[in-house]
């Protein structure tokens, strides 16, 4: 039973600590090795304290009634303890702070822009740069029985501008390792570059009310000619699931479904 099991294993696998694998974009990378090396580092000095205290267990313990020599103010290895934990917290916030620098950095012209909407219990994408026919831009609203799906085209640079209309909310699609809060009041901005095409499934991560863990959305990630014919159906008056129909794709979120919301009504036994 095991061996079936075991053959669906891989390195990669093993060496991703539970991590998404597919890490559409530059940022998610950097975030991923960095976690990566900093576990392996964990790891490595806890194996080494680990083993020098199972070595002084074995080594030193009570062999007879005679006192051993008693030694104390090694100023080598006082120093040595004292530095190298300052040099392992230096190595990780320098990395730190050049990830942190990466993800968070934003570009003068972003190639794209999506206005985020976050309401209890879902979600609308705004397409700045698509006006409707009623002049404003085109945008998908998700609903109950409607999971919405955001479409966005691949190598270019992307840039989300969050707003909620009630509580605090959380953008967060797993594969990019990295979510960012949506505040009333407030407008956080990211920009990322996705390089793969794919769906990719969304989450709010923000604990906001009875139905936080159903406010799910997918994000369709196409390339840039298709996402410019997408905008156009939707220019024209087509729904999400029709324009996304038209450029050859699945209508519908296939990476999440809908919830029933619906209250279910038993009898008491």
């Amino acid at each position: 039973m095991s061996l079936p099991l075991l053959a669906g294993c891989s390195v990669d696998e093993a060496f991703a600590f539970g991590w998404p694998r597919k890490l559409p974009t530059p940022e998610s990378r950097e975030m991923f090795n960095m976690w990566i090396g900093s576990t392996i580092a964990a790891l490595a000095v806890g194996v080494f304290v680990w083993g020098l205290i199972f070595w002084c267990v074995i080594r030193y313990r009570k062999k007879s009634d005679e006192l051993p020599v008693q030694t104390r103010y090694n100023l080598p290895m006082e120093l040595l303890f004292t530095v190298t934990p300052f040099l392992i917290i230096a190595v990780l916030f320098y990395y730190t702070v050049i990830v942190q620098s990466n993800v968070t950095k934003l570009t003068e012209n972003p190639d794209t822009e999506v206005t985020v909407t976050a309401f209890k219990w879902n979600w609308e994408f705004s397409y700045p740069e698509a006006e409707g026919k009623d002049g404003k831009p085109v945008s998908t609203v998700g609903d109950s029985d409607y999971v919405p799906v955001l479409v966005v085209p691949t190598n270019e640079r992307i840039r989300f501008t969050e707003v909620s209309e009630d509580v605090i909310h959380s953008f967060w699609v797993p594969d990019l390792l990295f979510k960012r809060d949506v505040m009333p009041g407030y407008e956080n901005k990211f920009e990322v570059t996705i390089e793969e095409e794919g769906a990719y499934v969304g989450r709010c991560a923000e604990l906001c009310g009875a139905y936080h863990s159903m406010m799910n959305f997918e994000m369709r990630a196409v390339s840039g000619e298709d996402y410019k014919k997408f905008l156009k159906q939707l220019q024209a008056g087509k729904s999400t699931p029709e324009a996304l129909e038209a450029i050859g794709e699945d209508p519908y979120a296939t990476t999440t479904k809908p919830f029933d919301t619906k209250p279910n009504s038993r009898k008491a036994s």
